[in-house]
């Protein structure tokens, strides 16, 4: 257990499993890099501020207090969590790395790897939910809440367990052969574990959206109407962007397993690969809110008295006469009347 914490509390260790899984430790701060780090920088604050006023939104009118949108704030928790932890594991780089202990190093990866994977199981509850909603045409009652704060409970237990396995010993720390080049102080088949269960969560995600699509295109006219066409586009549009920054990111980490130390020099540029995959996080927000009208204009509206008080300031001191209307508010509940449950359609906007 001494030998354990040695190791783990080590100064040199990281720089042990660098130099033997990397080819070069030099990273010399050229420009272009430097404004790289910027521009990653901003793209992980922009998630940040996104999923939180998504959150706030979601939190804030009792309106979204539905199935649907909980498990859509919990996606927004778990992107804003990415961003945050992207930004961590940004800033602790470069030439940062090597003066990291090896419980730093797992702390590093490890938060990203946590946030991004209940970001992924979080595309599940919500493909889960979508299924349920279209194909059996059923909406959570209050009865069904236990179980709904459960599934996200479990999201986030399972992530929690995923990334933290290498920290409590699943890892290659007296094993340097059986290192990963991408992660180096992670073993090939903690990395070839990952991508397993990644690639099953997407691989039930298609089979949900594709049953959704067959449901869709075999219902009736009162099913396949406008609003379910239109979440059918969503939900292609969730899919695709889905696959399209997941997979370079899935791949390189295959091949990672595949490929011996040294033999492939496209792992040494992963680094890419996972910032495109963050991607993911900064799109979801657009996909599953923007086309929610009375979602959008919940999530604006910080942005619209912001913009008002400072209209006010600017005007102080002119014509006494021109004063602000009120927000026009876009819940029904304000207005005294009662919002339909469904997760399917909210005042005949599509809401995925």
């Amino acid at each position: 257990m001494g030998s354990l914490y040695s190791e783990y509390l080590s100064p040199t260790k990281v720089l042990e499993h660098y130099n033997y899984t990397k080819e070069t430790l030099d990273v010399p701060q050229t420009l272009s890099r430097q404004v790289a780090l910027v521009l990653i920088i901003i793209l992980c604050c922009a998630i940040v501020v996104e999923n939180l006023l998504v959150l706030i939104a979601v939190a804030r009118n009792s309106k979204f207090h539905s199935a649907m949108y909980l498990f859509l704030g919990n996606l927004a928790a778990s992107d804003l969590l990415a961003g945050v932890a992207f930004i961590a594991n940004t800033l602790l780089s470069g030439s940062v790395t090597v003066h990291l202990t090896p419980v730093q190093w797992f702390a590093r990866e490890g938060s990203a790897f946590i946030t991004l994977s209940a970001s992924v199981f979080s595309l599940l509850a919500i493909a889960i939910e979508r299924h349920v909603a279209i194909a059996k045409v059923k909406v959570y009652g209050s009865d069904k809440s236990c179980r709904m704060l459960l599934l996200i409970g479990a999201s986030w237990l399972i992530s929690l367990v995923l990334g933290g396995l290498p920290i409590l010993g699943w890892n290659c720390l007296d094993h340097l052969e059986t290192c990963s080049t991408v992660l180096p102080l992670y073993t090939k088949d903690y990395v070839l574990c990952v991508v397993t269960i990644f690639s099953v969560i997407l691989s039930a995600i298609v089979v949900l959206y594709v049953r959704i699509y067959c449901v869709v295109r075999s219902s009736h006219a009162e099913v396949a109407g406008p609003q379910t066409l239109a979440l059918l586009k969503t939900v292609t549009i969730v899919l695709g962007v889905f696959i399209v920054c997941w997979l370079p990111a899935f791949s390189i980490l295959l091949l990672d397993y595949a490929c011996p130390v040294r033999s492939c020099p496209i792992l040494y540029k992963a680094h890419y690969f996972f910032a495109f995959a963050t991607l993911n996080s900064l799109l979801n927000p657009v996909i599953y809110t923007w086309r929610s009208r009375d979602l959008r204009r919940e999530v604006l509206r910080p942005l619209q008295c912001c913009r008002k008080v400072t209209g006010v300031q600017g005007r102080r001191g002119g014509t006494p006469h021109h004063r602000l209307l009120p927000l026009r508010s876009s819940s029904s509940l304000e207005r005294g009347t009662h919002m339909p449950t469904s997760p399917t359609m909210l005042e005949g906007n599509t809401v995925v």
